[in-house]
């Protein structure tokens, strides 16, 4: 305990009312001095007196208890501490400097850790956190323990209200360079099979010009060169509706802190504006209105529908204006603006000179190309006119045998259909017959669901970068009429389209990732029995095999233990798929490299000080106690401020100006005055 003494004052009137009484006072006094008064001196004594009674003076004596000072020591625990000997630099100075902070006796040391999983280094944040309880009068100060990449350092105005001082000790080889990619700008969302401007930034300690690679949904890597420190815009063509995830990575530089940063991923998400069919109906026929009015009725459909009613070679004496509104305009068409097409569906063509065979090449190359074609094939395409003897058969994934079968049968799924996107959902249903069905023998593809005798009924097929699907009967509009029943015509047809169109959701073969916090999950849908090899990349490129576990037929799952920000990648049978875990350029690997410049602007402004460790950690600098102002750092040292403050544990006080003192006072000094006044 220490004995103190110290002059109270406690107002009668409260402070406002004392210093009212005072101005009055003490313009009252000059106003007498300037009217030449004669008793100037004993009248401003008497006033003094009045204000001092007023003020309630008194002598307290206290027993007071000291209290230490609260120091704060935070470590930095953030993932760019873990590349080359920072952490346990950082862990040696850490030690050294609570133990010798803790053998002063006047000091309350608290330490902290950071976390390790923030998106950032957040250490100001933690700080305050730590210091929420601690009077700011009695803060010595705050030393954090770093590699100097800090994100939360507040900046502006807010850090006049800043604890302080705040000093940091750097550990962290200044001169270790590390190359990185980061994506500047990404759009969130654009039009399917268009393109989006993507732009990108390669940083790197040598400059000069560096190879990047861009892979969109997994496919292949394309190769561009772009100049280190510029942005970069990358032209991204838009494959997909829904989510499309596209990766950026450059190779190892000279210098490298980590791999994690030289790949980086954004996801995009892909709109189809209008679908655009064509539909070409080869004669009048009962399914002709069924595709129509299920096509119309989506309303982002774009249809165009032309129907065959009289070939070049039939005799008729009809007059042309009579029989169609408009020529088949085939060259525009199939020539012309092909391409612009999502989608043809020929619904019972025959080759009858219409459409020639350079056109029907054209097509072929169309859907090489990335094109969908559907056909919805009916008697002509058994007999000598079929498409399928013609250039267009080079993509079809399956050939009449010539055989056409009469009599109801009933569709059902294959083994391949229980387990395909497209169909899996419609496995268990009940549906109506069928009543004419064109045989064939496939050749390619997968056989969805089948006809009499097993014979394949719905077949898709993938062609280079387009699809193709084949249905080998015209009688799918018994389903929408309700025959006996009906079937899940509009459904079924739909899926089939949206699987030409890519939809990820359809994909037979599919393999998913996500990362969220501490754990991968992996699925894989497959037509396969048994699922092939799973490895999953690390941001570090650290290769993990998690084992799969059957969910489902055709349907695999797995999960792995992750403890790192940034993009994941897993493979499985040829099958790729990213994932980011957290955002898609973290703030932890936008910069490794140590530096005290982004500190010492902040710790100047709190009256601290940044200082450089040795590799190992060992060079801590002087720790002194200093007043409460002025300098906190200098050459080799840092400060913590002795704060001075103390817990009163009993007082008593003793008035210096009684009542009847201060009335017997004033009474003496008035008669004085009069007095005076009186000569």
């Amino acid at each position: 305990m220490i004995d103190a003494t110290r002059l109270a004052f406690d107002p009668f009137l409260g402070w406002p009312a004392l210093w009212l009484v005072v101005a009055v006072a003490a313009l009252a006094w000059i106003a007498y001095v300037f009217l030449r008064g004669q008793a100037a001196l004993t009248r401003g004594l008497g006033l003094t007196l009045l204000a001092a009674a007023i003020a309630n003076p008194s002598l307290v004596e206290e027993e007071r208890e000291p209290l230490p000072s609260v120091a704060a020591i935070v470590l930095d625990r953030s993932e760019s501490m873990q590349f080359g000997d920072r952490a346990s630099a950082a862990q040696t100075a850490f030690n050294a400097l609570k133990t010798k902070l803790e053998a002063d006796t006047s000091l309350e040391v608290r330490v902290l850790e950071s976390d390790p999983h923030d998106d950032g280094t957040h250490l100001y944040g933690a700080l305050e956190g730590l210091m929420a309880d601690v009077p700011r009068d009695r803060i010595a100060g705050a030393i954090l323990v770093t590699d100097g990449q800090v994100h939360d350092f507040p900046a502006g105005e807010a850090r006049e209200n800043a604890i302080g001082p705040v000093h940091g000790l750097v550990v962290g080889d200044p001169d270790r360079g590390d190359r990185r990619v980061q994506i500047v700008d990404a759009p969130n969302f654009g039009i399917v099979g268009e393109t989006a401007n993507l732009v990108v930034r390669v940083d790197d300690p040598d400059g000069g010009e560096i190879e990047v690679g861009v892979s969109l949904n997994g496919g292949p890597v394309e190769r561009v060169k772009v100049n280190a420190g510029e942005n970069t815009k990358l032209p991204i063509e838009i494959e997909r509706r829904g989510e499309n995830v596209i990766v950026v990575e450059v190779p190892p530089g000279r210098e490298e802190l980590t791999l994690a940063n030289n790949r980086t991923a954004a996801t995009l998400a892909g709109v189809r504006d209008r679908l655009r069919v064509l539909l070409v109906t080869g004669k009048p026929n009962q399914a002709g209105r069924v595709w129509r009015d299920l096509l119309k009725s989506d309303p982002s459909v774009d249809l165009v529908h032309f129907t065959i009613l009289r070939p070049p070679y039939k005799t008729d004496y009809t007059p042309t204006e009579e029989l169609a509104l408009i020529a088949f305009p085939t060259e525009e068409l199939f020539v012309d603006k092909l391409k612009d097409f999502d989608l043809i569906i020929f619904d019972q063509y025959e080759r009858r000179g219409v459409i020639t065979q350079s056109y029907l090449a054209n097509m072929a190359r169309y859907v090489t190309d990335g094109g969908a074609l559907l056909i919805a094939a009916g008697e002509p395409f058994a007999g000598p006119g079929s498409l399928a003897r013609s250039p267009l058969a080079a993509v079809l994934p399956a050939s009449p045998t010539g055989t056409i079968r009469t009599g109801e049968f009933i569709p059902k799924l294959t083994e391949a259909g229980k387990r395909h996107a497209v169909t899996a959902p419609l496995d268990g249903q009940t549906w109506g017959g069928w009543m004419r069905y064109i045989e064939a023998t496939a050749q390619a593809g997968d056989v969805l669901m089948s006809g009499p005798d097993d014979k394949p009924l719905l077949i898709v097929d993938r062609v280079d970068k387009g699809r193709v699907g084949m249905l080998m009967s015209d009688q799918i509009w018994l389903w929408a009429r309700g025959h006996n029943g009906g079937g899940p015509f509009s459904e079924l047809i739909r899926r089939v389209v949206h699987w030409m169109m890519k939809e990820p959701e359809l994909e037979e073969r599919r393999l998913s990732l996500t990362a969220e916090g501490d754990t991968a999950k992996m699925e894989l849908r497959t037509l396969l029995d048994t699922a092939p090899p799973l490895q999953l990349e690390t941001p570090e490129g650290r290769i993990i095999e998690p084992v799969w576990t059957q969910k489902a037929p055709g349907i695999f799952s797995a999960e792995a233990p992750i403890d790192q920000l940034g993009l994941y990648r897993a493979e499985a049978g040829g099958l790729e798929a990213v994932a980011l875990n957290g955002p898609a350029n973290p703030k932890e690997y936008a910069d490794l490299q140590s530096s005290t410049q982004i500190m010492e602007p902040f710790a100047k402004a709190t009256g601290g000080g940044v200082i450089r460790l040795n590799a190992a950690g060992t060079n801590l600098p002087d720790i002194r106690r200093v007043s409460a102002r002025g300098n906190a750092a200098g050459a080799g040292w840092l400060g913590l401020r002795e704060r001075g403050a103390y817990a009163v544990r009993s007082s008593k006080s003793q008035p210096l100006l009684p009542g009847l003192l201060a009335a017997g006072l004033l009474v003496i000094f008035l008669i004085l005055a009069w007095r005076r006044e009186g000569r």
